[in-house]
């Protein structure tokens, strides 16, 4: 039996963690934290950061490791390779020890000033989960708004809970990551999972402004991994999919053989060659696309089975550390 935590007792001298997973961001990483830092001191919030370098090949975890020497609130972790953000989030709610738990990005997209009121939501509204959603999505090309509207109707469809405004972006108490922490999957869904959970929730409405330098390191090759790997993570909807298809094919086999008997018997049966040749590569189709997702889903039992952990941890600098 799982049970969850005792209450967090809530009061104003708390600890936040900002636990904020970065890749190649050496550039900016340490203006990001200034920015924030300075909300949080400004609205008297009792802090620490975790920063989570996810195998970064450029001098983001050097950046990380000033950071650490200058600033005792701030811990770096850097793992053994790159994991995957997912794998990085994991590290970083591992490693936090606060009272309550915010999750962001580390370009800034995710607007840092409504962090207070996130907190308030938790301090005084007595909520568990406070979420931040999309109230648009910026600045983004047509084919990546048409692959995340088919990401998400995918998701939606598959279970009762709606994440098409959803982010990373969330405020969880203690209670809430310990109860997270127990789902024992190796590849995991934080967006998905996170709403999984239930809780008392609050969502606060943001515009996803910006990238503070440069573009995206998310191409469209990554979403799209991502995207099937949070599907086959969450929903087993997919396999429903070749079973539709099964009763289509099998439909259409018996109205496609109904009308050969007719015309057999008529007399006016023909060669049908090129129908031959069109059910072939229908039913061929079928059958390797069929093959391809329950390869995908075997493809997650074999990583579960091996029960691999989601990180390693090359470094790990707790701030004022004087090693850094």
């Amino acid at each position: 039996m799982i049970t969850v935590e005792k209450p967090t007792e809530r009061t104003a001298n708390s600890l936040l963690s900002v636990v904020i997973p970065m890749y190649q961001e050496g550039s900016h990483v340490k203006n990001t934290i200034k920015v924030i830092e300075k909300i949080l001191v400004d609205n008297h919030i009792t802090y620490e950061f975790i920063l989570v370098d996810d195998g970064s090949t450029d001098n983001t975890f050097s950046e990380l490791k000033s950071l650490a020497k200058d600033n005792d609130k701030v811990s770096a972790i850097r793992l053994s390779r790159n994991f995957g953000k997912e794998s990085a989030l994991c590290a970083g709610l591992d490693y936090a020890a606060g009272d309550m738990i915010l999750v962001m990005d580390a370009d800034l997209q995710h607007p840092p000033h409504i962090i207070p009121d996130m907190v308030n939501a938790w301090l005084n509204e007595g909520f568990d989960v406070v979420e931040g959603v999309k109230r648009s999505r910026g600045k983004e090309n047509i084919l990546y708004r048409a692959c995340a509207k088919l990401f998400y109707f995918l998701v939606n469809k598959s279970s009762d809970i709606n994440l098409e405004r959803a982010s990373d972006f969330k405020l969880m108490d203690r209670k809430v990551v310990e109860a997270w922490k127990k789902m024992p999957e190796k590849t995991s869904f934080f967006r998905g999972m996170s709403a999984w959970l239930g809780f008392e929730r609050k969502e606060i409405e943001f515009d996803v402004a910006e990238r503070i330098d440069g573009r995206s390191r998310w191409s469209l090759l990554r979403l799209i991994r991502l995207a099937v790997n949070a599907i086959t993570s969450y929903t087993s909807i997919p396999l429903y999919f070749t079973v539709i298809l099964g009763i289509i094919l099998f439909f259409g086999a018996f109205i496609l053989g109904v009308q050969t008997i007719f015309m057999k018997l008529s007399g006016r049966a023909g060669s049908g060659f090129t129908t031959v040749i069109l059910l072939l590569l229908i039913i061929g189709s079928t059958i390797m696309t069929s093959l391809g997702i329950i390869g995908m889903y075997l493809s997650k039992i074999y990583m579960e089975v091996k029960a691999r952990p989601r990180y390693l941890i090359s470094d790990y600098i707790r701030g004022g550390d004087d090693k850094c």
